[in-house]
């Protein structure tokens, strides 16, 4: 009995089943679940702040420097999810998609992510946006040599996930992120300022 049709007809059929693992490999990465936590706050800012008020640029590259200063060479770059630039003040914004417990306060170097017995740590978004903050405020006082701009560091969590510990106001989920942007009310920027940072 000859096997070959039954062969190449398990073969081809296999052909099939290839993209679809392929797209079960790509929703499951890190690189997705980032992509998608940060369309999701686009999504948000797109429908609870007022585009005339708030200007959203989004997925920015700055060039990083050493710390003694040196503004000619550059040591590496770092991206910014998501930068709101308004009249109440800048807004950097870090998302991070997860799911499970989540535990922190504002000075470990590593928090807890918690999925039922299983426990994993990933860096504190406080710091990661700390470093995003720096960097922007080095690149704005270089460009324009005047005082301190008004940078306001924002974590934005989607997904199923809780906290488990006592979070600093800027850390929030979806629309609580928004909530926290609305509260700044103190006017900083003039027009011309928040038009020529966009």
């Amino acid at each position: 009995m000859d096997l070959s049709p039954y062969l190449n007809m398990m073969f081809s059929a296999v052909w099939y089943f290839i993209p679809f693992f392929i797209l079960i490999i790509i929703i499951k990465s890190a690189w997705f679940k980032g992509v998608l936590g940060e369309w999701q706050v686009n999504l948000l800012i797109k429908f609870f702040l007022n585009k005339s008020a708030y200007h959203l640029i989004k997925n920015v590259t700055l060039p990083t420097f050493s710390d003694n200063n040196n503004q000619e060479q550059p040591t590496g770059t770092t991206q910014i999810d998501h930068i709101i630039v308004s009249q109440y003040g800048i807004f950097v914004i870090e998302t991070k998609n997860m799911k499970g417990w989540i535990f922190g306060n504002a000075n470990q170097k590593q928090w807890t992510q918690q999925i039922y017995k299983h426990k994993s740590k990933f860096q504190n978004p406080l710091h990661q946006n700390y470093k995003h903050v720096k960097t922007l405020e080095a690149c704005l006082l270089a460009y324009n040599d005047t005082e301190k701009p008004s940078i306001f560091s924002v974590i934005i969590f989607i997904g199923d996930s809780s906290f488990k510990t006592k979070m600093p106001e800027n850390v929030r989920f979806a629309r609580g992120g928004i909530e926290y942007i609305k509260s700044k009310k103190d006017i900083v920027f003039n027009a011309e300022e928040v038009t020529r940072g966009c």
